[in-house]
């Protein structure tokens, strides 16, 4: 029978921080309109901020925009990358208990050797 696979597995985990920084590649984020503009918006918005900073204005504002939309650009491609991760671990799991008999199998083969259904009902017995 397959493992439970933890949401907090140290591998996943790790793996999933890694991935969720190498889809920051903007052809890998195509594949997700949505989430493109909102990284198109974070590189626009770091440029403001540099700009501003560079010229000392105050940056307050914009630092706290340009933060949210990296922080919401890296949480969807770790949640992302998590689900891959656990997607992984699970069809891993699968395979390696594919040659092990399942106890609930057998269990409920010996269920429907004892409740065995008829396929039909014959017209003489719905009286």
């Amino acid at each position: 029978m397959a493992q439970k696979i933890s949401l907090w597995n140290p591998d996943i985990l790790r793996q999933a921080i890694l991935d969720s920084f190498r889809k920051l590649d903007p052809r890998v984020m195509m594949k997700n309109p949505v989430m493109f503009v909102v990284e198109i918006g974070s590189v626009v918005t770091s440029a403001l901020l540099i700009e501003e900073g560079i010229r000392h204005q105050p940056i307050g504002f914009d630092l706290q925009i340009t933060l949210w939309l990296w922080f919401t650009v890296l949480f969807a491609n770790f949640a992302e990358a998590i689900a891959e991760g656990r997607g992984k671990a699970q069809a891993d799991s699968l395979r390696k208990a594919k040659g092990e008999p399942s106890r609930i199998v057998s269990a409920r083969m010996a269920l429907s050797r004892l409740f065995r259904v008829p396929s039909f009902v014959p017209e003489t017995s719905l009286q």
